[in-house]
């Protein structure tokens, strides 16, 4: 299938040429003619599989199919995202994509000035891309309205759950009319996402293209258990030895991306971090550096794994394990984007052997482990049920690690234990009859 077989207009034919594209991904195939129809789509999707496009096209379809004159604080579609990142992303597509169109478009999120927003508002607004706060804000001084709205997205439904958008996202609906159409988007499929799909759609067709909570097949996952002491250490080993020029690495916390920043400088590495704490414009401005090759390292926390495409980006490491295991299938997604190849690296301490392990039930698999040297008979390391195999990573590099015969560990310390055992009741005194 082609995008002319699609029933686009020639203006948007126009711009998916200018971009090189002539073959929908199977997520947009499928979703396409649907939205066209007007029909509620339920699409799941792992990231990077093209979902952007597969809800833009048919919506610019649309506004095109049925024109209107704009009215002051009007706004025809709404596309809620959950970060800053992701709705700038979206933003940059809807106008590649809709360059050839006479349409309006926005994109308002918070951490910058409102008053260029008021102002777009004003006019009236096509295609709005906002995140829930910062529409918020804009419903509570009057700036929009949205009861006119004939199209509504959620792009990244489970990720605004995760933030807790929640609530925000009901008082946003108590703002659009009954009539309307209604797409959700999502890589995973949570009990809450299909309670939350319940209640926004109606007589939805549900769209996947693999599995719910899957990763890509395309990306190599490998998992390091190492002591959190030598977790810096090793990164920075393999970042020079493997002269990796272009890393993606997640942390936990603000303050932990930070100090790994400057750990890093020491070693020679340059990085920048990028989280809430930071201004917008810092966070644009790092951002387009690391998609320009100009930054070898970018540190990120989980607010930002929604909203980063980059194209051909070769590794992600785990620098921490995520608090959910939603969550890794989302950081991984950043790499082996639309079929290519990726690599993702995680970092497991023993305590962090649980999350691992709720990863893999998630996404059912077994991600392949190495112990670094010096670890393979630590115990602290043997509780968990999945094999592991020693590898050095000076000298054979984690992705070209070949499995080796599985060594039962536990087993040998059973025996240890039992021997242990043995020679101790050989000692104890018989009991007095």
């Amino acid at each position: 299938m082609q995008f002319t077989d699609l029933a686009l207009h020639p203006a948007i034919l126009a711009a998916l040429d200018a971009k090189g594209y002539q073959s929908p991904t199977p997520i947009q195939s499928q979703t396409i003619p649907l939205i066209l129809q007007g029909s509620d789509v339920l699409g799941g999707a792992q990231t990077g599989t093209g979902k952007t496009a597969a809800f833009t096209l048919p919506m610019l379809q649309r506004l095109l199919e049925q024109p209107k004159s704009l009215q002051p604080r009007q706004v025809r579609c709404l596309i809620l995202t959950p970060t800053r990142e992701l709705a700038q992303q979206v933003a940059d597509n809807v106008q590649s994509y809709g360059q050839h169109l006479p349409l309006r478009y926005a994109v308002f999120y918070g951490g910058v000035s409102i008053n260029p927003q008021l102002d777009a508002a004003e006019q009236g607004i096509d295609i709005l891309i906002a995140t829930p706060g910062r529409l918020l804000d804009h419903l509570h001084q009057r700036s929009l309205d949205l009861f006119q709205l004939e199209i509504l997205v959620l792009d990244e439904a489970d990720r605004m759950l995760d933030m807790g958008f929640i609530h925000d996202i009901k008082r946003i609906m108590a703002k659009l009319p009954e009539t309307r159409q209604t797409l959700l988007f999502s890589a995973t499929f949570s009990k809450e996402i299909k309670e939350l799909a319940d209640s926004l759609l109606k007589q939805p067709v549900l769209v996947e293209v693999a599995r719910a909570n899957s990763t890509a097949s395309s990306v190599t996952q490998i998992a390091y258990r190492v002591d959190s002491q030598r977790k810096r250490e090793f990164v920075s080993e393999l970042i020079g030895k493997k002269n990796w020029q272009q890393v993606l690495i997640f942390v936990r916390t603000k303050t932990g991306a930070d100090r790994l920043c400057k750990q890093l400088a020491l070693d020679g590495i340059e990085a920048q971090p990028i989280h809430g704490d930071k201004s917008q414009g810092h966070r644009l401005k790092v951002l387009q550096e690391f998609k320009d090759n100009q930054l070898r390292v970018l540190i990120a926390t989980d607010i930002a794994a929604r909203g980063l495409d980059i194209d051909d980006l070769p590794i992600v490491i785990n620098y921490d394990m995520p608090h959910q295991a939603e969550d890794y299938v989302h950081r991984i997604g950043r790499t082996g984007r639309a079929g290519k190849e990726g690599h993702a690296l995680s970092l497991v301490t023993p305590d962090d052997l649980p999350m691992l392990q709720a990863i893999e039930k998630l996404t059912h698999q077994v991600i392949q482990q190495q112990v670094l040297p010096g670890y393979e008979h630590d115990p602290r390391f043997n509780h968990s049920s999945k094999g592991t195999h020693k590898a050095n990573p000076v000298d054979d590099g984690w992705d070209d690690v070949k499995p080796k015969k599985k060594v039962s560990n536990s087993r040998k310390l059973s025996q240890e234990k039992a021997r242990l055992r043995a020679e101790l009741l050989g000692k104890k005194r018989p009991r007095n009859p």
